[in-house]
């Protein structure tokens, strides 16, 4: 039986309150073993004898259903699997969808560091973060072990990002180690006519491994039984991932197994890999490039923990990033901003001062039109408990109370930091003008219900 409530991992732990996991309560310690923000092995008194039992069940029963598996090393490491839920409103998703993106040992060496590079630096902001990729894998096309090896070399010589090597004849997969394995790549793919010569490098090398096994969830289940009775449980499960005809089987597949896992079958719950880069199999260009944005998007959210991918255009790494990055938001934290008073530009005394609220992306959105389009401001952001701005204030969590706290919080005196004395409140908050006057002394002006519109706001209303 796992636990999910802070109070359930609390009857485990010594309950001293003695600080030294650098929580003030083992409650508070305990809140963070369940959001896995911390570890059981940061409380020095479980790894004392006496707590032994204690320290070894919390451990079990804090375990994700989903074997977590690591895969490379460092700072550059990834982890995927350890889901206890089928569906994140219960809990949450941990660990995003890693993105893999291909190389092949028959590109030129030029092509091969420009795709590597082009994987390694790509970089989206959004909602105050990079999206970013995760990891390269190595395609063996040419059959040639030394030239896969020599491939493999060159692509660590390029990236300290985690690698697969993609290859189902085991002497190319062996070659790859030779030269790779000090950076524990996932090796892809053990099957029923190669396993054997798999399991042995796997177990040499000590490095995780994916079982493939197209259409066919009984063989990868024997294929995980028999890993896990050699020793080898860092495993990664392919189902297969079929395009256009075999989509429906394949998806039912990933509900099948991934259910089943969640549900206790412990031989079974591993991370799953989809690759979406099948669909070049059978067109290419744009059309290609789509239809493995589709596939991507409906295996990050059933559910896949891994991909191999192909295409690197903007117009279809954009939908993969942006699709992963909700579904691995917490529905249950707003996504938010730290309040205060911030510059935008060069602010100087004639400059306005623009309210809005701390939801990342009313934040975001705001302060980008305000950069890009040169105003230089001051923008002041009220704790709305993360909160878009209208919702704020017919929620009671935008008022002019809240407004008045922001600004004595951050030591902001408008009258004193500018020559107008005025503050702007978005559009949407306008009902608040009267109460905001009150409370505040200052005068305040309403500005457009949309951030993209105080351009041509500022060229009407606004005067220097």
């Amino acid at each position: 039986m796992k636990i999910n409530s802070p109070l359930q991992a609390y009857e485990y732990l010594p309950k001293t309150n003695c600080g030294d996991c650098g929580e003030p309560t083992c409650m508070a310690f305990a809140s963070h073993l369940i959001d896995r923000s911390m570890k059981v092995e940061e409380c020095p008194p479980l790894l004392e004898e006496e707590y032994n039992d204690n320290y070894n069940t919390l451990a079990d029963l804090l375990a994700p259903e989903i074997r977590e598996v690591v895969i490379g090393t460092g700072d550059h490491a990834i982890t995927i699997g350890g889901d206890d839920v089928l569906y994140r409103h219960k809990l949450t998703f941990f660990n995003k969808t890693a993105l893999a993106y291909d190389v092949w040992d028959t590109m030129s060496e030029e092509e091969l560091v420009g795709r590597v590079n082009d994987i390694q630096n790509y970089k989206k902001f959004y909602i105050g973060e990079f999206l970013t990729l995760d990891a390269v894998a190595i395609r063996c096309t040419s059959g040639d072990a030394d030239q896969f090896a020599q491939t493999t070399a060159k692509v660590m010589e390029t990236t300290e990002l985690p690698l697969l090597l993609c290859s189902l004849d085991p002497a190319v997969l062996g070659a790859g180690l030779a030269v790779a394995a000090d950076r524990k790549p996932l090796i892809y793919a053990a099957t029923t006519e190669n396993w054997r010569d798999v399991a042995e490098l796997a177990l040499t090398h000590n490095v995780p491994v994916a079982l493939s096994a197209p259409n066919d969830p009984d063989a990868l289940k024997s294929l995980a039984l028999t890993f896990a009775s050699a020793g080898i449980t860092d495993l990664v499960l392919d189902p297969g991932t079929f395009p256009t005809d075999g989509l429906r089987d394949s998806f039912e597949n990933f509900l099948k197994i991934r259910r089943a896992g969640i549900d206790g079958q412990t031989d079974i719950a591993y991370p799953l890999m989809a690759v979406p880069m099948t669909v070049w199999e059978r067109s290419d260009g744009i059309s290609a490039a789509y239809w493995e944005s589709v596939l991507a998007s409906i295996f990050t959210v059933r559910y896949g923990d891994i991909m191999i991918m192909h295409s690197i255009e903007p117009y279809s790494l954009l939908p993969e990033l942006h699709i992963r990055d909700t579904v691995y938001t917490d529905p249950r934290k707003p996504v938010m901003v730290d309040a205060g008073v911030f510059e935008v530009g060069s602010p100087d005394r004639k400059s306005p001062v623009f309210v809005t609220a701390n939801f990342a992306l009313t934040y975001y959105t705001v302060e980008s039109d305000l950069a890009s389009n040169d105003i230089d401001c001051y923008l002041c952001v009220v704790d709305t408990d993360g909160i878009g701005v209208e919702a704020a204030v017919a929620g009671g969590q935008l008022t002019a109370a809240k407004i008045k706290g922001m600004f004595d919080s951050a030591g902001f005196d408008v009258k004193e930091k500018t020559d107008h004395g005025a503050i702007i409140l978005p559009g949407l908050a306008a009902r608040l003008q009267g109460d905001v006057e009150d409370e505040t002394g200052l005068t305040v002006m309403i500005g457009p219900p949309d951030s993209g519109q105080i351009p041509r706001w500022m060229e009407s209303k606004w005067e220097t």
